[in-house]
């Protein structure tokens, strides 16, 4: 991509995301991430109704006063992207492909990150590391991710999502809100398999992961429309598909609906929080849903 050109498509997405950001997201996203840990802040003379647990006995003998410990919430937080760059990204049927659409909710999660003052970082990822970006802050870095994410060319076309979260679970040491941005398509997530669950268990014993799982309406249900020359993305492998029977279409409903009542399941053995976002639609409400539910419980 040319540079100008790309300039301009950083620049489009920077006004659009940040702006919904701003406006929609930095309450929710603030309410449903919160610190996890607390730190000591100062010793004070204790005062009716606290808790008698924060007592600071070494300085209450020392000033023979009762004072107490107080803490404050660690705010500040790691948040790392995690995101599909495999072939199937280039799908979409209509308004826009997945890899458009897992840059902007990259892009709004980065600055909603940094108006909660959180560091962001990035794994791209095929089935390999395509490329790692550490966590910092600033504007100026969001806007190299979100270049990084216009102009990667990974240097595969096949997915594995348990390499990426064992990579993860590696590099990151410290404690962190990972957001996993996938189509899923992937054949340890698909139907009975669930050879894809322990990395993500363990990723998400020692972090908090969060399942954004990308699709376009057509992966979902097939048109009528006669005989068809299909393409596996990741594969290569070509397939002449008539769309026309309705027991081709019956197989192929079936096939998602058991796929993604599997991924459903994984995910909630994991103890991971998710949601669905389609390629024609707005991601606001999924977005805003899901953190609503956090922040419920």
């Amino acid at each position: 991509m040319e540079t100008s050109e790309l300039l301009k498509k950083v620049r489009k997405i920077e006004i659009k995301t940040k702006g919904l950001s701003n406006q929609i997201f930095s309450g929710e996203y603030h309410s449903a991430f919160k610190g996890k840990g607390m730190t000591f802040s100062e010793v004070r003379e204790y005062q009716i109704g606290d808790d008698i647990r924060a007592i600071d006995w070494n300085v209450t003998a020392r000033f023979s006063s009762p004072y107490v410990k107080v803490f404050e919430e660690e705010r500040e937080l790691t948040v790392m992207l995690l995101v599909d760059v495999s072939a199937s990204k280039e799908f979409g049927s209509t308004m826009q492909f997945k890899q458009e659409l897992a840059t902007e909710l990259s892009a709004v999660l980065a600055f909603s990150a940094i108006q909660n003052n959180d560091k962001i970082g990035i794994i791209f990822f095929s089935d390999q590391i395509e490329k790692f970006i550490p966590p910092k802050k600033g504007k100026g870095h969001i806007l190299r991710i979100i270049r990084e994410l216009l102009n990667i060319e990974p240097q595969s076309r096949k997915t594995d999502v348990s390499n990426a979260l064992k990579y993860f679970t590696n590099v990151i040491k410290k404690k962190s809100i990972a957001f996993l941005i996938s189509d899923f398509l992937d054949p340890n997530y698909c139907l009975d398999n669930s050879a894809g669950e322990e990395a993500l268990k363990i990723a998400n014993k020692k972090h908090d992961v969060v399942a954004l799982r990308l699709y376009d309406r057509r992966e979902v249900k097939l048109p009528s429309v006669g005989l068809v020359k299909m393409k596996d993305a990741e594969t290569g492998q070509f397939k002449w598909i008539d769309t026309s029977s309705r027991k081709v279409r019956n197989y192929y409903d079936q096939w998602n609906r058991v796929n993604d009542a599997n991924l459903s399941k994984i995910f909630k053995r994991c103890g991971v929080d998710y949601t669905q976002i389609r390629t024609d639609e707005s991601y606001v409400k999924p977005l805003m849903n899901l953190f609503k539910r956090r922040e419920g419980r």
